[in-house]
């Protein structure tokens, strides 16, 4: 009766965080929060490096997730097929390493070499960018376009509406957004609800 009352406590517990998560963290037409965070080359990377860009792809994503790993190939054509068009991708990481230690950052680095990422991927070692952003999922997408007062989010949530099978996507919505930025127009969509692993938070007194 107590292992089942645990658990049943446990998983309300995680659904408050991430409604709270979700209820105040970045929305669409926000501005991005800056972060210093470190790419698998073991340099420093800031959103600030990205200033001449037109906009950045930032993917909360990870190693060991199934969504993630199914998204890998698509999250590298976009930025191969967007970096060149001012919205490069950049990956960030944000679970516990203690919960998930596939998700290490020696680990990010040898998945980075054997899938050959042409983006950045960086280690959000402490959450705070991902709290600050309001990410629930691994993958989670937050498309930010470059203003006069800086980085402003154009859309939140999925990349695709087919995690599973790349063959059955009717709604890109990463690139259909993308291309409405560069028409100076707004996305048609501008959210849509994140498909993927929960993030694994650290686990505090706060936070079990």
């Amino acid at each position: 009766m107590f292992m089942k009352s645990s658990t049943l406590l446990f998983t309300f517990l995680c659904f408050l965080f991430t409604a709270f998560a979700q209820e105040t963290g970045l929305k669409v037409g926000d501005k991005a929060a800056d972060f210093k965070l470190k790419n698998i080359d073991d340099k420093t990377v800031s959103l600030k490096d990205y200033k001449k860009e037109k906009g950045v792809i930032v993917i909360f994503t990870c190693n060991h997730c199934p969504y993630s790993v199914m998204y890998e190939d698509r999250i590298i054509a976009l930025h191969n097929t967007y970096a060149t068009q001012g919205f490069p991708v950049l990956a960030i990481n944000p679970n516990d390493v203690a919960t998930v230690p596939e998700d290490s950052f020696d680990e990010m680095k040898k998945r980075a070499k054997d899938k050959n990422f042409t983006f950045r991927y960086l280690h959000d070692e402490t959450q705070a960018t991902a709290k600050n952003y309001g990410a629930t999922r691994t993958p989670h997408v937050y498309l930010l376009k470059n203003t006069p007062k800086g980085f402003e989010v154009a859309y939140i949530g999925a990349i695709d509406n087919s995690a599973k099978d790349v063959t059955t996507v009717t709604e890109k919505y990463i690139e259909t957004a993308i291309t409405a930025l560069q028409k100076g127009e707004k996305p048609a969509v501008e959210s849509t609800k994140a498909i993927g692993c929960s993030i694994k938070w650290k686990k505090t007194s706060s936070n079990p």
